[in-house]
């Protein structure tokens, strides 16, 4: 009889014990919100601050750009940030561009590929230097 209620014990023990973590469906608050719209020209603004540590900030804009099309002589761009704290408890922020090139984001914590080995990088460059073949059809 002790034996079983020493391991009850152990289990309330162990379930108080666990982090407590909100339920998804409990609101969380807006610290700060910040909205200017969409101008006239395209450019907009807009933030917010969260209580549980999210931060995003971000202005959108037209820039003119180089288009064969056209009717396409201008691209949305949008320019920003965001923090947040991850599940290991540490905070992450990543800046972004997102603009004709499309999606382009930069963290200190986003993998990077590896440097392009010196031989492949001269086989690149070669061909990038050759003139343009005809296609043979």
């Amino acid at each position: 009889m002790m034996y079983k209620f020493a391991i009850c014990l152990a289990l309330v023990a162990a379930a108080s014990a666990r982090p407590q973590q909100k339920s998804a469906d409990e609101p969380i608050a807006i610290l700060r919100l910040d909205n200017e719209g969409v101008n006239h020209d395209g450019s907009y603004k807009f933030g917010f601050d969260t209580a549980n540590g999210i931060s995003v900030d971000e202005t959108g804009y037209n820039k003119p750009i180089q288009s064969q099309d056209p009717e396409n002589q201008n691209a949305q761009v949008a320019e920003g940030r965001f923090t947040y704290t991850g599940d290991d408890g540490q905070q992450y922020t990543i800046t972004y561009v997102a603009d004709e090139n499309g999606f382009q984001p930069q963290g200190d914590h986003l993998p990077t590929p590896p440097p392009i080995p010196a031989a492949i990088q001269r086989a690149l460059d070669y061909i990038a230097s050759q003139p343009p073949q005809a296609q043979k059809k």
